[in-house]
């Protein structure tokens, strides 16, 4: 039988996923170091609102307020028995709302790093990391949640952890990695690796693969067309930031426009991206803009050149995307890992 994500790509030219989580909640009142995922149980009705920002602005999917519901994560907040419960309960939540929603609407089942590193580097083990992503994702199944989103990833070692897991859950995924350092993620993965690494999953490859967060709108465009070189038959996903951060009157403001990100989608669709999306900084006017482009501006003959890219999104954060020749091999540094916010 056919997943539903599987059929909706099937027949939809391109689809929309959600935003922002963190900057939508903080808006809410969410404060800094608490853990979003709490408020699944504690502030329900502001997690329906959060996805229904996404409903109402047309998404044909939303991703589940449960980016930190790994062990290692909840356990910053002495929450690391309680994963099977807040992953179920955000995932219901999200059932709820798309039930309501008047058309097919998928939940995705968020699920991001551990935020340890994992060996050689580090002392996280694979079996752990297996174990950790295993038991959130029964949660997220037990919730109702139609896929698992792996989002936000640094390290393949640990996207491989999480493929594992999902296969022994037995629900279809997707996986996104951060490509944030001079057009590579943390650990050193290039655009042209992380197809590599994709395919090597067969038989459980995400139904979807691609890139959110990092830096612009316009660096995260250049990784897209970094997958599209490959010529891999999975489809892509695209999910930028809305614009660049900055810091006003003590808090992080992102000064991408709701033209901006409408701009951001159709380019994103003529770079070769099958599900679009924004990440930190995307409100409901962000994704409103971006509906309305994506479903009436026509698609483009070509994908755009980079120069394009710059002229409608801004300047690259670097004059490389990693994969040139004597860009150097794959990189470790040392494991912050950044929320979707």
């Amino acid at each position: 039988m056919t997943d539903a994500l599987t059929q909706m790509m099937e027949s939809h030219d391109v689809l929309l996923a959600d935003g922002a989580t963190g900057t939508n909640l903080f808006n809410m009142g969410l404060q800094s170091g608490d853990a979003p995922e709490l408020w699944n149980t504690d502030q329900p009705e502001k997690i329906k609102t959060l996805y229904k920002y996404a409903v109402d602005a047309g998404s044909d999917l939303f991703l589940t307020n449960t980016f930190g519901g790994t062990a290692a994560r909840l356990k910053l907040h002495d929450a690391q028995g309680r994963v099977r419960e807040l992953n179920r309960v955000g995932a219901e939540l999200g059932r709820d709302v798309a039930d309501k929603a008047g058309r097919k609407v998928l939940v995705a089942g968020s699920v991001g790093p551990t935020g340890e590193i994992m060996e050689p580097v580090g002392s996280l083990s694979h079996a752990l990391a297996v174990e950790m992503f295993h038991e959130q994702a029964d949660g997220l199944k037990e919730g109702g949640a139609d896929v698992l989103w792996l989002e936000t990833i640094s390290a393949p070692e640990e996207y491989r952890a999480a493929a594992e897991a999902f296969a022994l859950v037995g629900l279809p995924w997707c996986g996104t990695m951060s490509f944030d350092t001079a057009g590579r993620t943390m650990m050193g993965v290039t655009s042209a690796a992380m197809v590599e690494m994709v395919e090597s999953l067969a038989p459980n490859r995400p139904l979807a693969y691609g890139a959110n967060c990092g830096t612009g709108a316009s660096d995260l465009l250049r990784t897209v067309l970094g997958f599209a070189a490959q010529d891999s038959a999975v489809p892509i996903i695209a999910k930028g930031n809305a614009g660049i951060p900055k810091y006003v009157d003590g808090h992080i403001h992102y000064n991408g426009t709701p033209e901006l990100m409408g701009e951001y989608a159709v380019m994103a669709r003529d770079c070769g991206a099958k599900i679009i999306g924004g990440c930190c900084g995307t409100m409901p006017e962000h994704l409103g803009a971006m509906r309305e482009a994506l479903d009436t501006r026509p698609r483009g003959s070509a994908a755009p050149t980079l120069e394009e890219i710059v002229a409608k999104l801004g300047d690259f954060s670097s004059a490389s995307d990693g994969t040139e020749e004597g860009a150097g091999g794959e990189r470790r540094s040392r494991g912050g890992r950044r929320r979707r916010t």
